[in-house]
């Protein structure tokens, strides 16, 4: 494959030397999105990733719901087939282990005595009734390093205990109160970021601990509160109040003191552009690449405070270009005049753009013939390492697909165990929480509003 492209064997990775967490092991009790993702990438980095699911109790992105089947086909296994259960647990071994059983958990404890890291997600209150919080995992591997990713974090707060999920954080970290135009209400940012900032958040803690552990020995736990992660995102607001006690307000795609910034119509269907002028400097750009150099001097926009006092009248003079040139037209003469301006991408446009592809965040993946999956592409990291080259190891297992291998070679259980282990439901090769899955064609979707078109050829144009 040409440019960016990365084509990775089935049959593991590609040989390129020690990668950076080789012989380490992660259990990852997970699910959805936050903290699979974190062990995916800890995989791609050359961990080993032991994912465990109960067979009653399966990572529910497993059905689908949240993602697409390859080529809109679940298939007789589509427990295997969802395409972001395979995007956020590439690399990993799976393992099945009903943990509401003490059973269960007595096989996690053998488990976490042979491994270096321990992902879990549940709420503090699941731990405590299953014997699993810190103190209870130190004492069966005092270097264990732990992460826990809960939405209100670990201790005595008043919402420790309460249940999240990062699509309604966006609440109570106030990111939905500044999100969306003045006199409107509250918005959503529209997807569930939190969760991949928790994801960095964990990979850094893990880092971190790995460290503390190389030069002392001891282990670490690594207590993730999702609210506050989100915080992060409204810290100028955050400050405003602090420093001088004053509430912010919804201003759309505007900006506290940048003039003119917002989002244009450009010429195509539906296609449209950002830019953002903070200095005179960037005005005079803009000016000068409308060619509308009359401007400049025009008393309404002289400065940046005018220029915000008349926003409505520059956006209306900036709309009347950009409808006449496409998006990236209109990014490329921006940004050689120096004003900040971007195509505003759909997901058909950053999989085909030749600058992700140079990058290499798109790695095409080969799964083996009888998964009946081909090639597909999967997003890889956004940070590269130039002395050693990342790449996902392998495809996500199939559920259960390690169970013999773990529980036996690893654990030295048994084999007259394992089979009762089995009959008695704490393992399984097959989720026993499958229902029909609720899917919709393309077609289908199109006519629900759900998706905007559906390309057929998109497989030529990937190259798969």
């Amino acid at each position: 494959m040409s440019g960016g492209e990365t084509l990775v064997s089935s049959r593991g990775a590609l040989h390129m030397g020690r990668l950076p967490l080789e012989g380490l092991r992660v259990v990852d009790s997970t699910y959805i999105f936050a903290m699979p993702y974190a062990a995916s990438i800890m995989a791609d980095l050359g961990a080993e990733v032991i994912k465990i699911e109960g067979p009653a109790h399966t990572d529910p992105i497993r059905r689908g719901n949240t993602s697409s089947f390859p080529d809109h086909d679940p298939g007789e296994d589509f427990w295997n087939r969802a395409g972001s259960f395979n995007l956020l647990n590439r690399g990993k071994r799976s393992l099945t282990l009903d943990l509401s059983q003490e059973r269960g958990r007595d096989v996690l404890r053998q488990l976490l005595k042979v491994s270096d890291v321990f992902l879990e997600n549940y709420t503090p209150r699941v731990l405590q009734r299953w014997g699993l919080t810190y103190p209870d995992v130190s004492r069966i591997k005092p270097d264990i390093i732990m992460v826990s990713n809960t939405g209100y974090g670990h201790g005595n707060g008043p919402w420790s205990l309460y249940p999240a999920q990062a699509t309604t954080q966006e609440a109570t970290h106030g990111h939905a109160h500044i999100t969306g135009y003045r006199g409107e209400e509250p918005s959503k940012a529209g997807n569930a970021f939190v969760d991949f900032l928790a994801c960095w958040s964990a990979l850094l803690g893990v880092s971190t601990a790995l460290h503390n552990r190389h030069r002392t020995g001891k282990g670490q736990w690594v207590d993730i509160g999702m609210y506050q992660l989100g915080t992060y995102c409204t810290s100028e607001y955050l400050l405003d109040w602090v420093a001088n006690g004053r509430l912010g307000q919804r201003i759309g795609n505007r900006h506290p003191w940048k003039a003119p910034q917002g989002c244009y119509r450009c010429k195509g269907d539906d296609d449209w552009c950002v830019l953002s002028v903070g200095t005179d400097q960037e005005w005079l750009g803009l000016c000068m690449a409308m060619e509308q150099q009359d401007l400049i001097n025009d008393p309404r926009f002289m400065t940046p405070l005018l220029r915000a006092n008349n926003h409505d009248e520059i956006d209306d003079i900036i709309s009347l270009w950009t409808k006449d040139f496409g998006k990236y037209e209109i990014m490329e003469r921006l940004q050689n005049a120096g004003v900040p301006a971007a195509p505003i991408f759909h997901n058909g446009d950053y999989n085909l753009s030749p600058h992700y592809k140079e990058r290499g965040f798109l790695e095409w993946l080969a799964f083996p013939e009888e998964r009946q999956m081909g090639t597909r592409v999967l997003m890889g990291r956004p940070w590269q390492l130039n002395k050693t080259p990342i790449r996902i190891q392998r495809p996500a297992a199939k559920l259960g697909e390690d169970n013999d291998d773990i529980l036996g070679r690893l654990l030295d259980i048994d084999e007259i165990t394992r089979v009762e282990m089995m009959a008695d439901e704490i393992t399984s090769e097959w989720p026993l929480d499958a229902q029909n899955v609720y899917h919709l064609t393309a077609e289908q979707q199109e006519r629900r509003g759900t998706v905007d078109f559906h390309d057929p050829s998109y497989k030529e144009k990937l190259g798969i």
